[in-house]
């Protein structure tokens, strides 16, 4: 037997719908997850939304449930939460996150939904695949004790990076904004606030994640000598240029990525995808992280949420979907 669900496709660039879907009875190993939650990842979904993916990334941006391709049309999202309701005895009336687009029901293999430790609110545990990117990050750039490190971008993911960071020991960090209302997010995560003009210089270790040229420049002139800007960012289809002239050779400058596609390196030898996501969800008990809920809508305005968050008109850090009337 199959159930009707909806979900949430990209028509053309720019212009989202809700659609009737047909979810089938789940199958050995399956489960059938009823959504409760999705979270808009602003920066990557605002990018989809208006039909800003390189065609030479189209592959690589491929979400693991997408339907469909790039440019349009296309069901995306990656930020789900859910009860499962039927399948694998051991998971029924779990709730559970799965890297599943923006669809009421959806029916999945059973080992790729991760269950929702109690102590952590199924509104917040759709953060879990952007603190999952934090994780990575701080695997491929960690601090050391009494490090001064800057986030540069106070969006969703420098916020969560930010976050982490404040757990270090000794380790000072300040969010770099040029949006003066992130410094209330910067006090709520426990860590100092700044202007780009007026942020702290010598930094041992920087993590860009504005997502813009100026944000990546003014990182890297807030280097230490000898220090090191992770790069964060993903700029679509947008050229980036970059001053490497002055006190970068001399300073012995280093720009490296980070990417959440793959586990870093340091720890790709003992962690797997799962492990990783796991330990995003434990992270996610502490409440700080409510911080980063900035508003809720109902499913059905979702296309219009998506239009107005890629102009710029709604404001967000993650903005949650409710697919219960909550």
């Amino acid at each position: 037997m199959t159930r009707e669900a909806y979900a949430c496709w990209l028509r053309s660039p720019g212009v989202g719908e809700i659609r009737p879907v047909s979810v089938p009875a789940p199958g050995p190993d399956e489960v059938l997850v009823r959504t409760r939650y999705t979270g808009v990842s602003r920066g990557t979904e605002t990018l989809v939304f208006t039909g800003r993916v390189p065609p030479d990334q189209y592959a690589a941006m491929r979400a693991p449930f997408q339907e469909g391709d790039f440019p349009a049309p296309v069901k995306y999202g990656y930020l789900n939460v859910g009860v499962v309701e039927q399948g694998r005895a051991d998971l029924v009336g779990r709730t559970v996150f799965c890297l599943y687009p923006h669809q009421s029901a959806y029916v999945v293999p059973a080992d790729a939904v991760v269950p929702v430790p109690d102590g952590v609110p199924a509104s917040r545990a759709v953060l879990a695949g952007t603190v999952e990117t934090a994780v990575n990050a701080l695997w491929d750039a960690p601090p050391l004790v009494g490090d001064r490190v800057t986030v540069v971008g106070a969006g969703m993911v420098g916020a969560c990076v930010a976050a982490l960071l404040a757990r270090f020991p000794g380790v000072r960090v300040q969010l770099v904004d040029t949006d003066p209302g992130r410094a209330a997010t910067a006090a709520a995560l426990g860590v100092d606030f700044a202007h780009p003009a007026d942020a702290a210089t010598g930094r041992d270790l920087v993590v860009h994640a504005s997502a813009s040229a100026e944000g990546l420049q003014r990182g890297l002139d807030l280097l230490a000598r000898e220090g090191t800007l992770l790069e964060l960012s993903w700029y679509g289809d947008r050229p980036v240029t970059l001053a490497l002239g002055g006190a970068f050779h001399s300073g012995r400058l280093t720009v490296r990525s980070s990417q959440v596609g793959a586990v870093a390196p340091a720890r790709r030898g003992s962690r797997s995808y799962r492990d990783r996501l796991a330990l995003a969800l434990d992270l996610l008990a502490d409440p700080v992280f409510d911080a980063l809920l900035t508003g809720r809508s109902p499913f059905a305005d979702l296309p219009d949420v998506l239009a107005r968050l890629s102009t710029g008109r709604l404001p967000a850090l993650c903005h949650l979907i409710s697919y219960d009337g909550e």
